[in-house]
């Protein structure tokens, strides 16, 4: 089976589906060609060999290794819906949950240029629904990197009727979920760019930057370093 995190060779043979999101001023906020070629190198699209029925109207095929192939024209819509939705909040309120290690470092570096709040690693119980505790927060938004790592971020949420978006792959429940970003949330590359396209996002909305090429940081620079790339 190959690493859902990179395409396979049969992926970068071929790209289909990838569509344009325009922003309501009528510009393209995706560069389409850029992005393909960005899309087959990180594995964004690529899931696994299980697919729930939450999942399913978000898959378009699965490749020859088996693993299904998440439909990347949805997921840059979602992804522009979900920035919409976070840029009219109070963004010190969005709260940005990863227990999964690959999503530490993008989580850090969105809520470093976004101003959101990230809860990294083991999610305390009682952090959205206990005032008593120390780290205790009254989230707008709670964005999870994968709802079945962070379910209890997830469960909290939906307890204090906050809206939950979730970064899910082919084989997350989302039956909490108020909105799916359907992508690989297991991939370091493909977490790092997805993450980097909702901060670009959010950054237009919020007004910080007024076009795609007027975001300086790179993917490379969202991306967990494994500890050999570090020593």
């Amino acid at each position: 089976m190959s690493d859902p995190e990179q395409a396979s060779p049969a992926e970068e043979a071929s790209v289909e589906e990838t569509s344009v999101v325009e922003s309501p001023e009528g510009q393209e906020s995706i560069d389409t060609d850029n992005l393909e070629k960005m899309i087959l190198s990180t594995g964004i699209r690529v899931g696994t060999p299980v697919k729930t029925k939450f999942m399913a109207p978000f898959i378009v095929r699965a490749n020859p290794e088996g693993l299904y192939i998440l439909d990347i024209s949805k997921t840059l819509a979602r992804i522009d819906v979900a920035a919409k939705f976070i840029g009219r909040a109070d963004i010190s309120k969005v709260a940005v949950t990863s227990a999964r290690e690959y999503g530490k470092t993008p989580v850090e570096k969105f809520c470093e240029l976004t101003g959101a709040t990230r809860i990294l690693g083991r999610f305390m119980p009682g952090t959205f629904t206990n005032p008593s505790l120390p780290g205790y927060m009254e989230p707008e938004i709670v964005v999870v990197t994968d709802p079945q790592a962070d379910q209890q971020a997830v469960i909290e949420a939906t307890r204090a009727g906050v809206p939950v978006i979730a970064i899910a792959n082919s084989d997350n429940v989302t039956s909490k979920v108020d909105l799916t970003i359907p992508a690989n949330n297991r991939g370091r590359k493909a977490l790092a760019t997805t993450y980097w396209l909702l901060a670009r996002e959010v950054l237009k909305k919020q007004g910080k930057i007024k076009s795609d090429s007027e975001m300086k940081i790179s993917i490379d620079d969202f991306e967990t370093k494994l500890v050999e790339e570090i020593s």
